[in-house]
């Protein structure tokens, strides 16, 4: 029986999010392959946490736990921490460094997934569409009319480097500007503003799955509210339609160019890619690299009507990390 760390949690905003995904992989793990342990990383500690509740503290030297006197040691890390430290590389640098397999793509690929511009930039000379953008770090003037004449309006306002939806406002008018990009500064202190695309907003899933990249079913999002923001993403106010009601030859589309951008960009692991179709042409806005894994998550969805159970999933993913 190997032992699996599942880590969960993060330091950012999406740690509850995450720490919903990592309990549904440790509920999901094949336990007859393998013992799970919740591990969470957060701020001020990390630790393990048993079926009771119980803390015991994780020994940053080569990530083993003491347990009653016994020392546990780990075989592999099942990453399902949103945003910083284990979607932008930390996480994955740290586990390189003490040479622990871990189920995500490497550090590199997940510090240039998770800032949307650096991503982008990458991409574009490969002919993969993106929105118009504009960008902003922090402390820099804020010239309202030439980000307007740049982007046009409405347009997005979202953070650079977090995920979830959060910091994100669709602005309609340039007296909103400074407004949403102290609300997006409130998460990043780089911010990306975009010029609306209007279209069908689609998502897709590519993963390794038993040695060969594999795209998923494409999920389309219809958002009861103005854009799939937080509400929309996580409190029910959207309709997740998997698979999307769009022609083949445009699934066709979205597929190539979702499983090409994860063939450049050297990836592993689970990624999920957001497009908007715009006269049945895919304009990619961001990959994530460690989607939502919870029941109602897009990739579970999508894994499922693939044919793909829960703990297919998560065993093809354990098992790649160790053949890395």
């Amino acid at each position: 029986m190997k032992n699996i760390a599942i880590i969960m949690g993060g330091y950012s905003s999406e740690f509850e999010i995450s720490l919903k995904s990592g309990n549904v992989v440790y509920q999901f793990l094949d336990k007859s392959k393998y013992n799970g342990f919740r591990i969470h990383i957060l701020k001020e500690k990390w630790v393990y946490v048993d079926d009771n509740d119980n803390e015991y503290p994780i020994d940053k030297n080569d990530f083993s736990v003491t347990v009653a006197g016994s020392k546990i040691t780990f075989d592999a890390v099942f990453n399902a921490i949103h945003g910083t430290p284990g979607e932008d590389g930390l996480m994955q640098a740290y586990f390189n460094l003490i040479h622990l397999p871990q189920s995500s793509c490497d550090y590199y690929q997940a510090a240039l997934t998770f800032n949307k511009r650096d991503m982008l930039s990458v991409l574009k000379p490969y002919g993969i569409k993106c929105a118009t953008s504009y960008y902003l770090n922090k402390g820099e003037t804020i010239n309202t009319s030439e980000i307007v004449s740049k982007v046009g309006l409405p347009c997005f306002v979202k953070p650079n480097k977090y995920g979830s939806s959060f910091g994100i406002s669709k602005v309609k008018t340039e007296a909103e500007l400074p407004i949403a990009i102290e609300v997006a500064y409130k998460e990043d202190n780089e911010i990306i503003i975009e010029s609306l695309l209007d279209g069908t907003e689609v998502s897709v899933g590519v993963i390794n799955y038993k040695g060969k990249i594999t795209v998923l079913p494409i999920t389309e999002i219809v958002s009861d509210n103005d854009f799939f923001d937080y509400e929309a993403k996580y409190l029910g106010k959207s309709q997740e339609i998997t698979p999307a009601r769009i022609p083949a030859d445009i699934a066709e589309k979205v597929n190539a160019v979702a499983k090409r951008a994860y063939e450049i960009l050297n990836m592993k692991g689970f990624s999920r890619s957001e497009f908007i179709l715009v006269d049945g042409e895919p304009y990619m806005l961001e990959m994530n690299t460690i989607p939502g894994l919870t029941t109602e998550s897009l990739i579970p969805q999508q894994a499922r009507e693939a044919g793909i159970s829960l703990e297919d999933l998560f065993t093809n993913a354990i098992e790649l990390a160790f053949n890395d």
